[in-house]
């Protein structure tokens, strides 16, 4: 059986960038003309910001104040996870030498990036989460200088369970900034001084297009969109944990895809029942932001067997893959284009989003296809490097000088012959003929 449409989303992600691209040019335009008075125009007028830009230590320790004990252990706990991740993740790779070749000597080197900027979002929700994802990936990478920006919220500087986030996390310079401007001042080093090698972090469609220009100026983690969830389920799983869930990551905002594959359409017709009346009792904002992704970008596709849901997983290549299916092993073992995969009921997309420990900043708008979340390694350079006896170099200069001249490289071969006359005086070697033209 075809996979069939029970309910196909009216719009794409896509649709909703042009204004965004527009607006994020004029943006950057102004910001590299014109520097830390453009930023600061752009917080009073987008953000009614007009404090100070860099967060004191006096300042973070009088917001933070107040945070009940409860709230640190939990900020703190889910740091702690997501910080033994990445060290899990940093142990994974090591550096190595190894003797390619006789007397020829090659390895690598992991050496962590200098400056890393990470942009913590506060607009329709506070996202705590998203400071520790970043910052605490950063810090255990050995990045030496975090510079965290968040928007100021409700014009009162930035939240303070995110700022306390920050500090646990070890943020090395944290700013009251927000939107295209944060991610503007952290690129071009404003207010610090110190220009970011890498920027990461989620935001709207206005921060999403700016990381997107700024990519090649800096390095970005992922080419993010608004968030996604797909669900995977066969006849065993229970729909209301399933409707539950999708409508879990729908919350995230109006233009939220979230995905059900089912080889079972009872279990289909049952969660797109469901689906609506658990929007209908969430709270305004929430219930605001999944209604609208739900109708536009919701879809339920009914697929044959396990084989075509797994194809037609693949094929969205879903941020948040949740798998309610028997097998979960093959399941493992079969998918590939995911930004983060969720095996089982026990497991849902909101413990990955806040306290279990693998990242949550995750590639959307198919970008899983070829590219992972957010790790250690996204904040680390593998640098290679060789070293060569004189002996070893008799074989590869005269390979080297003969490929060269069959490119038509006359330099690059003339490197290799001075090599071999200086190491092998007096002896005759093949190097290829001389390129004329």
């Amino acid at each position: 059986m075809p996979a069939t449409y029970l309910k196909k989303a009216a719009k794409t992600p896509e649709s909703e960038t042009g204004t965004a691209q527009k607006v994020v040019t004029e943006m950057l335009e102004e910001i590299e003309r014109n520097g830390e008075s453009a930023v600061r125009d752009y917080a009073r007028k987008l953000d009614n910001w007009t404090g100070e830009i860099l967060v004191t230590a006096g300042e973070a320790e009088q917001r933070t104040r107040s945070l009940p004990a409860s709230t640190r252990r939990d900020i703190e706990f889910a740091t702690a996870q997501v910080r033994k991740f990445a060290l899990a993740q940093r142990a994974s790779v090591s550096e190595f030498s190894s003797e390619i070749h006789p007397g020829l000597i090659a390895g690598q080197r992991l050496v962590p990036i200098n400056v890393a900027g990470c942009y913590v979002p506060t607009g329709r929700y506070a996202h705590i989460a998203s400071a520790y994802m970043s910052i605490a990936t950063a810090k255990a990478a050995g990045v030496r200088t975090v510079i965290a920006c968040s928007t100021p919220y409700r014009g009162e500087g930035i939240h303070p369970e995110v700022l306390y986030a920050m500090q646990v996390a070890g943020a090395d310079v944290m700013m009251t900034l927000g939107g295209v401007q944060a991610i503007a001042a952290m690129a071009y080093g404003l207010f610090t001084g110190k220009p970011a090698d890498i920027i990461v972090g989620p935001g709207n469609k206005f921060v999403a297009e700016a990381k997107r220009a700024l990519f090649g100026k800096v390095g970005i983690d992922v080419f993010a969109g608004p968030s996604e969830v797909a669900v995977i389920a066969d006849d065993s799983a229970d729909p209301a944990i399933v409707a539950s869930d999708l409508v879990g990551q729908a919350e995230h905002g109006h233009e939220s895809p979230a995905w059900l594959f089912t080889t079972s359409k009872a279990l289909a017709e049952d969660v797109m029942k469901r689906v609506p009346l658990l929007i209908d009792r969430l709270p305004p904002t929430a219930r605001d932001a999944a209604g609208s992704a739900w109708r536009d970008y919701g879809e339920v596709i009914l697929c044959g067997s396990r084989e075509e849901m797994a194809e037609v997983s693949d094929r969205h290549a879903s941020e948040h893959l949740e798998v309610h299916a028997r097998d979960l092993d093959w399941w493992l073992a079969n998918l590939t284009c995911y930004g983060s995969l969720f095996l089982g009921e026990e497991t849902t997309v909101a413990f990955g989003d806040k306290a279990s420990g693998p990242n949550h900043i995750l590639p959307t708008k198919g970008a899983a296809r070829y590219s992972g979340g957010l790790s250690v390694h996204k904040f680390m350079k593998t640098l290679t490097w060789q070293r060569m006896t004189r002996e070893s170099s008799r074989e590869i200069a005269q390979v080297t000088a003969r490929i060269s001249r069959l490119e038509g490289m006359e330099a690059h071969a003339r490197t290799a012959d001075d090599r071999l006359e200086k190491y092998f005086p007096g002896e005759t070697f093949e190097r290829g003929a001389p390129v004329k033209t």
